[in-house]
């Protein structure tokens, strides 16, 4: 039984950092397995975090700096990562760091040159998992359903709680998958105008009380009455959901409770649509399942017929990192690692770019 030994790497639309995980993952007949060994999260300064919120605006020369630097930076983390824990690796599976994300217009870009990053880590390197999809006709996202499917099919719906909220569940015989809309990024957004980088276990949010009209403008967002496979990203978020923030006038607490009201209500739609029969199973995982509060709101909309699960943090935390590992070991043993039944593309695709380091 081969054991691969990958790193995975996500940095995600809420730009809280860069997950890293050392992972093994093997195959037993037809099941896969993983093992989560090593992990480390390196929080963005504010000057990075501030750069890669609007990386959207750069001039392109601009970008293609920033995509070389940033790989070079991710090629650092590693190293020192692979040298700390004295680690055996086979390779690094990266997810990057989106910056532009418009698939009408066959456009994903994720930063964080793959060439770089191997020749400053010394790894092989396979990333940029998603522009392949796109121009098969597909969303390029998500892609932590294949994820859902090989490693966590025992439960009925597995919802991501990131920057944005997405789900993956099994429907006919295939897996399903979209972005709900969202999660973190509004919530993170409104914190950080007070100087917080976010809102712990939803303590301020549970201190507030709804304001009709924001809640109303947030549930009539066009985006949610899209079908799906559909996705979204952080020029959603700036055009279409920014400007309800800025023209509400209301405490914090009141803005992050109308929020994940929001958000709860918009996921409790999707997953209510979906069941099948009387008792499921939801497994969240991301950043927001550690808000208690958003939690308690979630299973409130939910109701008892659906059992939340929340795993272990290690799990909440990296499970991202962990499926890129697994999407990595796909690429290299050329099986599927993006489903065109998730994303709408016109065929299924063993995506993702190699680098060798030089």
């Amino acid at each position: 039984m081969k054991v691969y030994k990958v790193i995975g790497l996500m940095s995600g639309t809420s730009l809280d950092g860069l997950d890293i995980a050392y992972c093994h993952i093997s195959k037993t007949l037809d099941h896969w397995n993983y093992s989560i060994e090593h992990t480390k999260s390196v929080s963005y300064g504010p000057e990075l975090r501030e750069k890669l919120k609007n990386a959207i605006f750069l001039a392109a020369d601009e970008l293609l700096k920033f995509n070389n630097w940033y790989g070079s930076w991710l090629g650092d983390q590693v190293r020192l990562f692979i040298q700390d824990n004295d680690l055996q690796v086979d390779f690094v599976a990266s997810h990057g760091h989106t910056t532009h994300h418009q698939p009408e217009n066959g456009l994903t870009y994720q930063i964080g040159s793959g060439q770089h990053l191997a020749n400053v880590s010394g790894c092989k390197v396979v990333c940029d998992f998603r522009t392949n999809d796109v121009s098969l006709g597909g969303q390029g996202a998500p892609l932590v359903p294949i994820g859902d499917q090989l490693f966590f099919s025992s439960f009925d719906f597995c919802l991501n709680l990131g920057g944005i909220s997405n789900v993956s569940f099994e429907k006919g015989a295939k897996r399903i998958a979209y972005d709900i809309g969202l999660a973190n990024m509004i919530l993170n957004y409104i914190t950080q105008k007070i100087g917080l980088p976010y809102d712990e276990g939803g303590t301020l949010a549970s201190k507030g009380k709804i304001n009709t009209t924001m809640l109303q403008r947030l549930n009539a967002l066009a985006y949610y009455q899209l079908p799906f496979p559909k996705s979204t990203g952080y020029e959603w978020f700036t055009e279409k959901v920014m400007p309800i923030v800025e023209e509400t006038n209301e405490t914090t607490e009141n803005l992050l409770y109308t929020s994940i009201h929001h958000l709860c209500d918009q996921i409790a739609l999707q997953i209510k649509a979906n069941t099948n029969k009387t008792e499921n199973t939801l497994f969240v995982t991301g950043g927001g399942a550690l808000n208690q509060f958003l939690i308690q709101t979630l299973k409130a909309k939910l109701g008892p017929d659906i059992e939340v699960v929340i795993p272990s943090k290690i799990l909440i935390e990296y499970k991202e990192a962990l499926v890129f590992a697994l999407m990595g070991v796909l690429r290299i043993i050329c099986e599927t690692n993006v489903l065109s039944a998730v994303t709408g593309a016109k065929s299924d695709s063993s995506s993702g770019v190699i680098f060798l380091p030089q």
